[in-house]
């Protein structure tokens, strides 16, 4: 996000252009999508770009072309506009060179959702900018959320349990604040979204 670029509200793809609606609960919208199990992966592109765009697609839905034209579009869609990639930091040794860096967990301990935190997401922003999200509606881009959630302050509710979430006890804490975070991290804990819907 460049503070100097103008937000979206339309793009150019193959010579055609597009308005899109990248308002946060769009988005977020597009995230559930992404999730229904029932639905296949081109009904699942065919259903982000119509909560995504107004327009009619360039492409007749009877042309042989469609199918792949609605994979493509969404595609480009989620990688220029929805996806963020949190870039590794390099570490420096006192003579400049970089450090080794080691290889991530194939899997991060994911510490935040934004479906099972959305209350402790709202209550934050309330607290930090004064920022109601359901006034918000409609009105605040996915690009804006995003910095807006990535700068809250460490005094707010959302930041407090993700602290509490990626706590790892150390030999200086005592056994009752050990236990305490134990207590505070069942409490706290991300359910797992697959296996609730297998039992």
């Amino acid at each position: 996000m460049r503070l100097n670029d103008p937000l979206v509200t339309s793009f150019d793809y193959n010579e055609v252009k597009y308005n899109i609606d990248l308002a946060f609960d769009t988005i977020l919208d597009v995230f559930e999508v992404l999730t229904d199990k029932d639905l296949l992966d081109y009904e699942k592109a065919e259903t982000c770009l119509a909560l995504l765009i107004d327009d009619e697609l360039a492409v007749d839905p009877e042309d042989d072309s469609y199918t792949r034209y609605v994979i493509d579009l969404w595609n480009y869609i989620f990688d220029e506009f929805i996806h963020t990639e949190q870039k590794q930091v390099i570490e420096y040794d006192l003579l400049g060179n970089p450090l080794e860096v080691e290889e991530e967990e194939e899997e991060q301990e994911k510490l935040m959702d934004l479906e099972q935190d959305s209350e402790f997401i709202f209550s934050s922003f309330l607290q930090a900018y004064g920022l109601n999200l359901h006034e918000a509606q409609g009105k605040l881009q996915w690009r804006e959320f995003q910095a807006l959630l990535n700068g809250l302050p460490s005094d707010t509710i959302l930041k407090r349990i993700i602290e509490i979430r990626a706590y790892e006890p150390s030999s200086h804490d005592t056994a009752e604040y050990k236990m305490q975070m134990e207590k505070l991290q069942k409490r706290f804990a991300l359910h797992d979204v697959e296996e609730e819907e297998e039992d």
